[in-house]
């Protein structure tokens, strides 16, 4: 494990103490869990805190616990998570909040601690449908004019809710409901266990 890594993680825990739910290393980068109430404050002390310096918002994403490594989720099922870059510092943190509610998930924005939060929000509102209190412009940027649901979240239906044509008696693109019937389409691949083991005779 990188001492750098290590370093980055107890200066994590001496600033934030019990606001960081989660400090953990893995993969070779270090995770930082906030609690949706002190999202805001904790990611602007990233930024203002000299021994941390993380200046630069590098992406933000919407992410669906609804499933987890192929087996059900028991926490909050929606959260943003953020990859923030310290120049000064020369390292890097992963940034997580949960929504507090499954049933309509709401964070607040970071997008007047990092501008460039802006589009990564709507995208994540768009296609996950969390929104983000305070946001100066929370719109869809992604799907179309009236799309219905959010295509990213995993019990969405493959084939969408509607469907669009052309009708040349209105003149105009119409929507109406689904015509093709809900189906299945991610292959599920089943391999014994010993599978490519060494002397199993199957490579």
């Amino acid at each position: 494990m990188s001492a750098r890594l290590e370093q980055l993680a107890q200066t994590l825990r001496e600033t934030f103490g019990e606001r960081a739910k989660k400090v953990e290393i893995a993969l070779g980068e270090v995770l930082l869990e906030v609690d949706a109430g002190d999202y805001l404050a904790v990611a602007t002390a990233l930024r203002d805190t000299p021994a941390l310096g993380f200046s630069q918002l590098i992406d933000l994403c919407g992410v669906d616990y609804l499933t987890y490594k192929n087996s059900s989720w028991t926490g909050l099922r929606y959260a943003a998570v953020s990859q923030l870059l310290s120049l000064d510092q020369n390292w890097r943190l992963r940034l997580r909040v949960f929504a507090p509610d499954d049933g309509f998930p709401v964070i607040d924005s970071v997008d007047a601690v990092w501008p460039s939060a802006n589009w990564f929000e709507r995208e994540a509102f768009d296609v996950i449908g969390i929104m983000f209190a305070g946001h100066p412009d929370m719109r869809r940027i992604l799907t179309d004019y009236g799309f219905i649901g959010h295509p990213f979240r995993k019990d969405f239906p493959i084939s969408g809710y509607v469907e669009m044509r052309y009708d040349p008696e209105q003149g105009r693109i119409v929507y109406q409901p689904v015509s093709i019937a809900p189906r299945e389409v991610t292959p599920r691949i089943v391999r014994e266990e010993s599978y490519g083991d060494v002397g199993s005779g199957r490579r």
